[in-house]
């Protein structure tokens, strides 16, 4: 057997944090496997799915490194096959129409509601002679549910859950207006992607009961089921805009790194002994369902957040330049060239051992591509003393004379200014940090320097000087 998974998105919405993670776990469990990964869109509820949010998923996916191994599936397109397969249902018997109108249904509902039972359809139809059906009525197709017994699915996750067949009522396949439901749809079109196992959230087990009355129907062979606990927020309820970033789109844009999100991803609620760092070529190598857990697992937003910093120390510094640029495109009070890309990418080794975050990184990388006159801050503005300026002056002239105007020789030439002048290197390098970003905290004032280069940096002492 050749393992065949699949994500199956609705395109309603963004990209939801716990639809990616099983996204994640679908595709690593092909690749450890030597299978295929298969992307299907969701899209039956027309008035609901729109363009972007299709955009959204694959944008998300792409970003996230997840790729699918076929040409992805749109359900709207098959909808010709849902009803060939509820056609031949009804052609076999295991299928009717049902006749019940929108007030039957609501009075079938109360009466069963007033009696201390389960509000579910009584079954009207399922046995009446078609003859007694009214002329030209809407109908809609339902499968005959067994009524005897129990369904039992062996679940790669939760083990063997059971559910009585006498608590199931005989669910719709095709509506009224011939356009099938979402339960039947997911049956075909997993039967028909040949499909092995149906990796999704736990959301969806009462489901899984109901579609495998459809499977056995039509004689198939059903997958196998792997219901994955839900993520929570850090206080036990359920994930919600109140906890932080929901959607993928937005941890993005928020500044994490799409490996360091994928790695947290993974190890929520799935683990492998001590294992918590891991590539994509481990995660691959790893992976399985037996390590996947029953409970719930809480968002650590905190956790990310620290693990995203791991993962920026170890980036290329040429891509985390990239980002920060086009990061630093959408500010007003940064000149965004190419003279900003070469400071920028000269001073990311210190940059990137400040910062745990793509949009942090950016706020400590803009005072790189401002132009004169600053606006300092408060605490730079109490390193511009009269005392700093002095020191500023005549750090300027050592400055003047640096060759080559690179780190090593910036360390000497300041350390050497600071030995004649019998202060501590400290009271050099903080009003030169207040004159260079207009702010306290930079990387390594050497480096820093260097990074501006020794005109901007004579520049912007002078400019510092004449400040207040």
């Amino acid at each position: 057997m050749t393992v065949r998974t699949r994500f199956a998105p609705s395109p309603t919405g963004l990209l939801h944090i716990g639809n990616a993670r099983a996204a994640l776990f679908n595709f690593l469990f092909a690749r450890h496997h030597g299978g295929q990964f298969l992307l299907r869109i969701e899209d039956t509820d027309r008035e609901r799915s729109t363009q972007r949010a299709v955009d959204v998923i694959f944008e998300g996916l792409a970003w996230m490194g997840i790729t699918a191994d076929e040409e992805p599936v749109f359900q709207s397109t098959r909808q010709g096959r849902h009803t060939e397969v509820a056609q031949e249902l009804l052609a076999t018997g295991l299928a009717y129409r049902c006749y019940c109108t929108a007030d039957e249904l609501k009075q079938m509902r109360e009466d069963a509601i007033a009696n201390g039972q389960p509000p579910r359809y009584n079954g009207m139809w399922r046995d009446r002679d078609p003859s007694e059906a009214p002329e030209g009525a809407p109908f809609a197709v339902r499968l005959k549910a067994p009524r005897d017994g129990e369904t039992v699915i062996n679940d790669l996750v939760q083990g063997e859950v059971r559910v009585a067949n006498a608590e199931m009522d005989d669910l719709i396949i095709l509506r009224s207006d011939g356009t099938p439901t979402y339960l039947h749809a997911v049956v075909c079109d997993d039967h028909d992607m040949a499909i092995t196992h149906v990796i999704r959230g736990d959301d969806h087990l009462t489901n899984t009961f109901r579609q495998a009355m459809i499977y056995r129907a039509m004689g198939w062979n059903l997958p196998h089921f792997a219901h994955l606990p839900l993520i929570h927020g850090p206080d036990g309820a359920k994930l919600s805009k109140r906890h932080g970033a929901q959607s993928v789109v937005e941890f993005r844009d928020e500044g994490f790194l799409p490996e360091a999100l994928c790695n947290y991803l993974l190890r929520l609620g799935w683990g492998h002994g001590d294992a918590e760092i891991l590539n994509r070529e481990e995660q691959i190598r790893l992976f399985d369902l037996d390590g996947v857990g029953r409970s719930p697992s809480r968002m650590d937003y905190i956790k990310l957040t620290h693990l995203n910093g791991v993962y920026m120390r170890e980036a290329d510094d040429a891509r985390l330049t990239n980002d920060v640029i086009e990061r630093l495109k959408e500010r007003e009070d940064v000149t965004v060239d190419d003279t900003l890309h070469a400071r920028v990418l000269t001073l990311m080794p210190g940059l990137k051992e400040r910062a745990k975050m793509l949009t942090e990184l950016a706020d400590s990388a803009a005072f790189l591509g401002r132009s004169l006159p600053f606006t300092y801050d408060a605490k730079a503005q109490k390193q511009l003393s009269e005392e700093g300026k002095d020191v500023l002056r005549g750090v300027a002239q050592a400055l003047a004379l640096v060759e080559p105007f690179e780190a090593a020789a910036i360390d000497g030439a300041l350390r050497e200014f600071a030995e004649n002048k019998a202060i501590k290197l400290g009271q050099v390098a903080q009003p030169l940090r207040a004159a260079m970003t207009g702010s306290t905290v930079s990387p390594g004032i050497d480096l820093t320097l260097q990074a501006l280069g020794r005109d901007e940096v004579l520049a912007r002492i002078g400019a510092a000087i004449a400040h207040g």
